[in-house]
C-alpha cells in the first residue's frame, strides 16, 4: 500500500482466493461440495465456495462452445481477475487476484471512492504464476492422478492442503513480472578449464556413488552444470534460489545457526554441510530426511531424493554411511573448486568495470536453454523482488512480450514511455532482449544506435537481426 500526496491510497494486486476442483467428483445436485479438493481462504462459508466453483464451471463450459479445444484462461471483471488452468484431465486450478486500486478520500466525511485499475494486471504474468504453482506441487508430490491411485480423494486432499497452505504464503503477487513468464535460469559464465574441472568432478562423484542419479552444480544462485531434464531443472532452480537457499543464507549472514567451522579430512580443510538431510551426521540420534522429488522420464516420472550439499558459497546436488561418503568425497574437492570459481567471479567483475549506473538496463531470455539475465532485478528472494525501475515500465515490458508471443517472425518494438524513458524489445531466433534507456532527449536513431552498442558489448556472440 502506498500513500501518494497524503490523500490517495494505492493498493497493489493481492490474492483473493485459490481453489482446486474436479467437476466429475460431485455430479449430482446436493453433492457439489465433493468437487472441491482445496479452497483458500479456509474460512469461507461452504455455500459461497460451492457458488464460486459453480461459476467457474459455467464460464469454462460456456467458452467451450466457441472454442472446444481451448477453454477459458482468464476472466476480467471490474474488481478482480480470475485465472483458470486445467493441468490434468478434469482437474481445475483457479486463482482470483484483486485488481490494484486507488482509494480517493471524499470531503464532507463521505466514505472514500475506490477506483479499480482493471488494465494493470497482465494475463501472461499471472497465468504463468498459476502454472508454476502446479509445477512446484508436482515436483514434490507427483501428479494429482498419482495421489488418487495411491489413496483416492482423501490422500489427494491431504497432499493439496499440506502443500498449498505453505506455498500460497510465498506468492508475492505484487512483485510478479516478466521473469515469471520466462521462468528462466541464470547461468554462471566460466572459462573452459574450470568448467572441465567441474564436469570431471561431477563424473567422479556419480561414478563413486552409484546412488546419485542426477547432479546439478550451482555457484551462488547461478547454475553451472545440470544433468536434469530442462523443465525439471527449471522448477528445481526456482525452488532452490527463491526458497531453500535464502532460508539457509539468512541465518548464516546474521551469524545465528552454527557457524561453518572447517572440518579436517586428510590434509584438506573443507567447509561443507547438508542443506537437506542430516544437520549433523556425527550425532547417532540425528534424523535422516531428504525431501522426495519427482522428475520426468521418457515414459512417466521417477521418485528421487533431493540432497543439497553446500560449501561456503556453493551447492551441489540414504544412509549415514552414504552421507559420510558424500561428505568426505565431495567436501574437500568442492572447497577447492569453490576457490577456482571464486577467482573467475572476481575476474568477471573486474572485466565488467566499475559498478556505475549504466545508461540502460536490460532483461535477456533464451527460449532454447532457458538462460536468463536481468540487470533490472537487484535481488529476488522468496519474500522480495526489488526491481530498479518503475512498475509502469515493467508493465510495458510485459506488453511487448505479449506482442512477441503472437507472431513467429523476428521483430523489434520501440516505445517512448510517458516518463521520457525509451523501451526497446528485440526478438530474434528464440531469443528476446528488452532494454530500458534513460535518455530524455534522444531520438529514434540515437536509441537504435545505443541498443546496437549494447548488443555489441553484452551479446557480441549472439546474432540479433538489424
Amino acid at each position: 500500500i502506498m500513500a501518494s500526496g497524503m490523500q490517495d491510497k494505492q493498493y497493489t494486486p493481492s490474492l483473493l482466493s485459490f481453489f482446486i476442483y474436479n467437476p466429475t467428483f460431485g455430479p449430482r445436485e446436493g453433492e457439489e461440495e465433493k468437487k472441491i479438493l482445496f479452497y483458500h481462504p479456509i474460512d469461507v462459508e461452504k455455500n459461497e465456495k460451492i457458488r464460486n466453483v459453480g461459476l467457474c464451471e459455467a464460464i469454462v463450459q460456456f467458452t467451450r462452445t466457441f472454442c472446444p479445444t481451448k477453454p477459458a484462461k482468464s476472466l476480467h471483471t471490474q474488481k478482480n481477475r480470475q485465472f483458470f488452468f486445467e493441468p490434468e484431465d478434469n482437474f481445475w486450478i483457479v486463482m482470483v487476484v484483486r485488481n490494484p486500486m486507488i482509494e480517493k478520500p471524499n470531503k464532507d466525511g463521505k466514505p472514500p471512492t475506490t477506483e479499480y485499475q482493471e488494465e494493470e494486471i497482465l494475463d501472461t504474468v499471472y497465468g504463468a504464476v498459476v502454472r508454476q504453482c502446479y509445477s512446484m506441487y508436482k515436483l514434490f508430490n507427483g501428479t494429482f492422478g498419482r495421489a488418487m491411485e495411491a489413496g483416492g480423494v482423501e490422500l489427494l486432499i491431504q497432499k493439496l492442503e499440506k502443500f498449498f497452505y505453505r506455498y500460497l504464503q510465498t506468492l508475492h503477487l505484487q512483485s510478479c513480472d516478466l521473469l515469471d513468464v520466462f521462468g528462466g535460469i541464470s547461468f554462471f559464465p566460466l572459462d573452459k578449464m574450470t568448467y572441465l574441472k567441474i564436469q570431471s568432478f561431477v563424473n567422479r562423484v556419480e561414478e563413486s556413488l552409484s546412488l546419485i542419479k542426477y547432479t546439478a552444480f550451482l555457484y551462488n544462485d547461478q547454475l553451472i552444470w545440470s544433468g536434469l531434464e530442462q523443465d525439471d531443472m527449471r522448477i528445481l532452480y526456482k525452488y532452490l534460489t527463491t526458497s531453500l537457499f535464502p532460508r539457509h543464507s539468512e541465518p548464516e549472514l546474521a551469524g545465528r545457526d552454527s557457524p561453518l567451522r572447517p572440518e579436517v579430512t586428510g590434509n584438506l580443510l573443507h567447509y561443507g554441510r547438508f542443506l537437506t538431510g542430516p544437520t549433523n551426521f556425527k550425532d547417532p540420534e540425528a534424523k535422516f530426511r531428504f525431501p522426495k522429488i519427482f522428475v520426468s522420464t521418457e515414459d512417466g516420472y521417477e521418485e528421487l531424493h533431493l540432497i543439497v550439499y553446500k560449501v561456503r558459497e556453493t551447492s551441489v546436488e540414504l544412509t549415514r554411511a552414504f552421507c559420510e561418503q558424500l561428505d568426505s568425497l565431495v567436501g574437500p574437492q568442492l572447497t577447492l573448486l569453490a576457490s577456482d570459481i571464486c577467482e573467475q567471479f572476481t575476474i568477471n567483475r573486474r572485466i565488467a568495470g566499475p559498478e556505475k549506473e549504466p545508461q540502460f538496463k536490460f532483461i535477456y531470455f533464451n527460449h532454447m536453454n532457458l538462460a536468463e539475465k536481468s540487470t533490472i532485478h537487484m535481488r529476488k528472494t522468496a519474500s522480495v523482488s526489488l526491481t530498479s525501475v518503475h512498475p509502469d515500465l515493467m508493465k510495458i515490458l510485459g506488453d511487448i512480450n505479449c506482442d512477441f508471443a503472437r507472431v513467429d517472425e523476428d521483430e523489434e518494438i520501440i516505445v517512448k514511455a510517458m516518463t521520457d524513458y525509451w523501451v526497446v524489445g528485440k526478438k530474434s531466433d528464440q531469443r528476446e532482449l528488452y532494454v530500458i534507456l534513460n535518455q530524455k532527449n534522444a531520438n529514434l536513431i540515437e536509441v537504435n544506435e545505443e541498443v546496437k552498442r549494447l548488443c555489441a558489448t553484452q551479446f557480441n556472440n549472439i546474432f540479433f537481426l538489424d
